[in-house]
């Protein structure tokens, strides 16, 4: 089912004072999508939020990673501390979306709904704001750099649970494929690991007609990419989940000349951290094995790049409760599996309980019903899910900040 963000605004599960700022709201995303900014670039954008911030009220903190803005507001007496963040970042990619507030900035585009899922967290932030009706303290965060260069591990390093402490943390991501706001919980593991790593094999180049004057890296990394699929059958439990995937391979120019070395990238996922730690240990000894018996050196630079995203198991049935109470059983999803993608909130929940829960933006194949997949040129984020999810932010602090009888 697909709504207008007129239908979605008038829904009964939409709270009313989010669908008096509706419009406002829905403005604001479009003039962030139409501002993209690459990861710790977020300039006009953090200046966005934090003059909005500090607009409703907020104490506005600046500066961890760079780019990163904290909203504080603190009422009552209560010593609970919730914490919510929204990811800032846009992606290096050429827009083609055709929507009138399509980025102006050419290889820039918000092309995985980030202008939407901090569009969100500014309209519950402006509601909780006047209504003040929790008790404790709300820490709204702001987080750069979320695509890939790991925004939010610069802020934990940075003292964000030191200057912030949280008793839980939450974010959400929009999910196409889904009906529009559907929301998705999932306990322990629910995103994978992630890490690269690069390969260099290096061997003696020559002419293609005298292959037996060389010593053939291509040959090599043949045989290395056969190899490395042996990884996850032979050394992983079937029951578990890992992944080592080649995604490129870069050596030589011409088809008569053996190059002196070749270049391989891989991608390594997993859910657990004593399969994340093997699987380094065993593309190590394999790459290095395999260049030995064909008369090669091969260099290994293994990047840890995101842990495991684990769900704090109490943290995460809160969050669908209070989904449940507030659109019944009708508004969850069936039940998630695990994904195979990443993101760096890992981090945050290393160091803070709590849960990343997903968001339907729409099952249509075009962006105007929000179907069409996150990271691709033609995306867009749903403007109909936007009072949805603000009213659920607005739902659950309530719920963790519950005001003293």
């Amino acid at each position: 089912m697909s709504f207008t963000i007129e239908q979605a605004a008038a829904a009964q599960q939409v709270l009313p004072e989010v669908r008096e700022i509706a419009p406002d709201m829905v403005a604001l995303r479009h003039q962030i999508h139409a501002h993209p900014e690459l990861a710790y670039e977020e300039f006009v954008t953090s200046d966005l939020v934090a003059q909005r911030l500090s607009d409703w009220g907020y104490e506005v903190h600046r500066g961890l990673a760079g780019t990163g803005v904290v909203g504080t507001l603190r009422l009552g007496s209560g010593r609970r501390r919730l914490g919510i963040r929204a990811d800032m970042d846009a992606l290096p990619i050429q827009e083609d979306s055709g929507v009138p507030y399509a980025s102006r900035i050419a290889g820039k585009m918000h092309a995985c709904g980030h202008d939407g899922h901090t569009a969100i967290l500014l309209a519950a932030a402006r509601c909780m704001a006047q209504a003040r009706d929790f008790d404790g303290t709300l820490h709204l965060i702001f987080q750069p750099a979320e695509e890939g260069l790991g925004g939010a591990r610069r802020m934990v390093e940075q003292g964000l649970f030191e200057r912030f402490p949280c008793d839980a943390i939450f974010a959400l991501h929009n999910m196409p494929g889904f009906p529009v706001g559907k929301f998705g919980f999932k306990e322990g593991p629910f995103m994978a690991s992630s890490d690269s790593v690069t390969v260099t094999v290096t061997g003696r180049g020559g002419h293609g007609s005298a292959p037996h004057l060389a010593a053939d890296p291509v040959v090599a990394a043949a045989h290395i990419v056969v190899a490395l699929q042996t990884i996850v059958s032979r050394n992983v439990d079937p029951r578990d989940m890992a992944v080592v995937s080649v995604g490129a391979i870069h050596g030589g120019d011409a088809p008569n000349v053996i190059p002196g070395s070749v270049v391989m990238r891989l991608t390594v996922r997993a859910y657990r951290p004593e399969i994340r730690a093997m699987l380094r240990e065993r593309i190590t000894e394999l790459v290095q094995a395999q260049a030995a018996t064909l008369g090669v050196r091969a260099e290994v630079d293994y990047h840890w790049r995101y842990p495991a995203l684990v769900n704090d198991e109490a943290a995460t049935a809160l969050a669908r409760q209070v989904a449940l109470d507030w659109l019944g059983k009708e508004g969850l999803m069936p039940p998630l599996q695990p994904l195979t993608g990443s993101e760096d909130f890992s981090f945050m929940l290393e160091r803070c309980p709590g849960s990343y829960l997903i968001v339907g933006n729409g099952v249509g194949e075009h962006h105007g019903s929000g179907g069409c997949m996150v990271h691709n040129p033609g995306y867009d984020f749903n403007d109909a899910m936007l009072p949805i999810a603000a009213s659920y932010w607005i739902q659950l602090v309530r719920r963790f900040l519950r005001a003293a009888a």
